[in-house]
């Protein structure tokens, strides 16, 4: 990729669609341009107003595109919900080649073999991810490539999403007038900035507090293992507040960035707020402290939920990386601590090291351009397609998947 290339990220989350713009440098990404909006027409992670979304989308685009004087007519998308569900799977297919080499060819052979399985028809496969192979049965092969053999086998993931879902929000962005240039599934390309190598393969839980939901994420052996959805996020944390001191919900929003602590042993008495009075004219003043006794009960039970959701996944003792968390809640005073001693184990809150987009809340947008320039460039036909350049989304939309999830194995 030569600069000037430009690579868009579009992350939809549970309240606000931000737009990001990337271009190489050097090794790595250089982030140029950033753009948000309200996620009027999402609730709970599901578009349930499409006309709207759409809206949301244009304006996010918009206030990006001003900043970096260029027109966007691309973007790489994130998907994520509770609709995304891991299959297991497995394939076997003999060796082609007469050397009994095992070439590329035998390797997508195989995973396309993996791929036959009877699904309902409200499901849509996204890719098939390897676990393993096997070749004349000697196991834990990542990269059988170049080995010699006459039987190959893989273990592998299917990872499936609702049909619905997944039209939806790909008809949402080209109504807005942006090319879908392939879909990136949102835990997949967060891993690519927040968490490293040692810790994928150790294992740990990647977690996303959003505004609606908070996305649970464990990876072992380098690859993600299994994937859940708690039904609360930082909404729920302003809803609180704007009970608790009686206030508009904007106001309480407010308060939570400006003042919001998690921990009442770490909150002060002297600083202090007012806010207004839902139904009247007047202004009551608060300290920090009393924010963090309505804060911290809420973020201990978020915490606890992602607790018991790593447990039903099967992997409590086996997070030898222990938590990573993102998400715009994270950037709260005392939350990293909290949520260390209600989950006793190690936890570290990833922030993109990216001028314009230190934030827990970046991560999955700011990872959608790292996973674009990764896969950009070992393509093999990267020189041809320069990045700003459209990708039609016509009948083989989901074939453009095939690669990126292999990157992890």
């Amino acid at each position: 990729m030569a600069k000037g290339d430009y690579i868009v990220s579009l992350d939809i989350g549970t309240s606000k669609i931000r737009a990001i713009i990337g271009e190489p440098a050097g090794n790595g990404i250089s982030v140029i341009g950033v753009g948000s909006a309200s996620g009027e027409g999402i609730r709970h992670g599901s578009i349930v107003d499409i006309d709207l979304t759409v809206e949301s989308i244009q304006e996010a685009v918009d206030h990006a595109e001003r900043m970096v004087g260029i027109h966007i007519s691309s973007a790489y998308v994130g998907i994520s919900g509770n609709h995304i569900q891991l299959l297991s799977s497995h394939g076997v297919v003999a060796v082609s080649s007469p050397d009994r080499e095992i070439g590329e060819e035998d390797i997508e052979r195989v995973l396309q073999q993996a791929r036959v399985v009877a699904l309902p028809p409200e499901r849509e496969i996204i890719d098939v991810v390897a676990k393993e192979f096997v070749v004349d049965g000697l196991h834990g092969i990542s990269d059988p490539r170049g080995m010699l053999g006459v039987r190959l086998e893989v273990e592998a993931y299917l990872i499936t999403g609702s049909r619905t879902a997944i039209h939806n929000v790909v008809r949402c962005v080209e109504k807005a007038g942006i090319e879908v240039a392939n879909l990136v599934l949102s835990p997949m390309a967060a891993a690519t900035v927040a968490l490293s190598s040692d810790e994928r393969k150790l294992g740990v839980a990647l977690v996303d507090i959003g505004a609606g939901a908070t996305s649970v994420s464990v990876f072992e052996n380098g690859v993600l293992v299994g994937t859940s959805i708690v039904p609360m996020g930082g909404d729920y944390v302003t809803h609180d507040i704007a009970i608790g001191l009686r206030t508009q919900t904007a106001a309480a929003e407010q308060v939570k960035l400006r003042h919001g602590c998690a921990l009442t042993n770490e909150a002060s008495e002297e600083e202090r707020f007012k806010v207004p009075r839902i139904g009247s004219n007047q202004e009551i003043e608060y300290s920090q402290y009393d924010l963090a006794t309505i804060i911290e009960p809420r973020m201990q039970e978020i915490f606890s939920l992602v607790g018991r959701e790593v447990e039903k996944l099967g992997y409590a003792q086996d997070l030898t990386s222990g938590y990573v968390f993102h998400g715009g809640v994270m950037s709260m005073q005392g939350a990293g601590q909290l949520a260390e001693e209600e989950l006793q184990a190690p936890v570290r809150v990833a922030i993109p090291e990216f001028l314009g987009v230190r934030d827990p809340s970046f991560v999955n947008g700011v990872g959608m351009i790292a996973y674009a320039l990764r896969s950009h460039v070992r393509s093999s036909h990267s020189e041809s397609v320069p990045m700003r350049t459209p990708v039609k989304t016509g009948g083989g939309f989901f074939a453009r998947l095939k690669d990126w999830l292999r990157d992890f194995v």
